[in-house]
């Protein structure tokens, strides 16, 4: 974790999206001079899992972190057959546009590789560079198996819910992430209420396209492999990569833009350089 100097406060705010009120979080360097950067996290956490690293990061950018809608702050969509890869890219379009931010980086982490391939698919001119943390390039039977492991789970006494989740977050720790940190990532989680899976699912439905969606981009992509439960598909998303590089980072594990956050920054800094 960072403490230099240089850290930036995060603050929040909202901005109006299409299916209601957009949570923010901002972190503005005193004078600017980089591209702006924007934060997409996974499902079904929220932009929270960035902020020690925004605090770092934005030194010299402004670093924004969105929560797609019906995750963290924001609103929820009305219905999940409306809820897809694509509308969470617009959602993070509406940021945008609603903060002047103009051309941009990406840094999406999973699901949000996913968005940022969207994103740039879908307005082009709005991207400059892509860093991807992980690459779903998935198999019709991992597909299956992944639809089979985050279907929902009905709420009951016994709170099988909760301990499944929370089992989730103890397998998939990774190196130096504290008990403290589970704890925060556990309950972000729970924040998506029962649409909590909603980002999974619409995720998995965009996999198929998304290889080919990356392999048509004309901004240079870098992904990052960090010793996650992608570490092994990862890597298929390399013959896609026209302009861009696979970067392995083994000793990286979920947790780590807060357990590695000055790592994390020298390397992304490096991605978009």
């Amino acid at each position: 974790m960072s403490s230099g100097s240089a850290a930036r406060p995060v603050k929040r705010q909202f901005v109006d999206g299409r299916f209601g009120q957009i949570h923010v979080r901002t972190a503005v360097p005193a004078e600017p001079s980089e591209r702006p950067l924007l934060c997409l996290h996974m499902s079904p956490k929220s932009g929270r899992q960035f902020m020690h690293f925004m605090a770092a990061m934005a030194s010299d950018r402004v670093v924004v972190a969105p929560d797609y809608p019906g995750y963290g702050e924001s609103a929820p969509p009305p219905a999940e057959p409306h809820v897809t890869i694509e509308d969470y890219a617009q959602s993070v379009i509406e940021v945008i546009d609603a903060l002047d931010l103009g051309p941009v980086d990406l840094l999406g982490f999973h699901t949000g590789a996913e968005v940022a391939a969207a994103l740039a698919d879908r307005a082009p001119a709005r991207v400059r560079r892509i860093v991807m943390v992980s690459a779903p390039v998935l198999t019709n039977e991992e597909l299956t198996a992944f639809n089979a492991l985050y279907a929902p789970i009905e709420l009951d006494l016994d709170g099988t819910r909760f301990r499944k989740q929370w089992e989730s977050v103890v397998k998939h720790r990774g190196p130096g992430m504290t008990l403290t940190m589970m704890a925060e990532s556990f309950a972000e989680g729970l924040r998506g209420g029962e649409g909590y899976e909603w980002g999974h699912r619409a995720a998995f439905a965009y996999a198929p396209r998304y290889p080919d969606v990356v392999a048509s981009l004309s901004q240079r992509v870098v992904v990052l492999n960090p010793h996650d439960d992608l570490a092994h598909i990862t890597p298929r998303i390399e013959p896609y990569l026209n302009n861009g590089e696979l970067v392995d980072k083994p000793d990286w594990g979920h947790g780590f833009f807060d357990a590695h956050t000055d790592d994390a920054v020298a390397t992304i800094r490096q991605a978009l350089a």
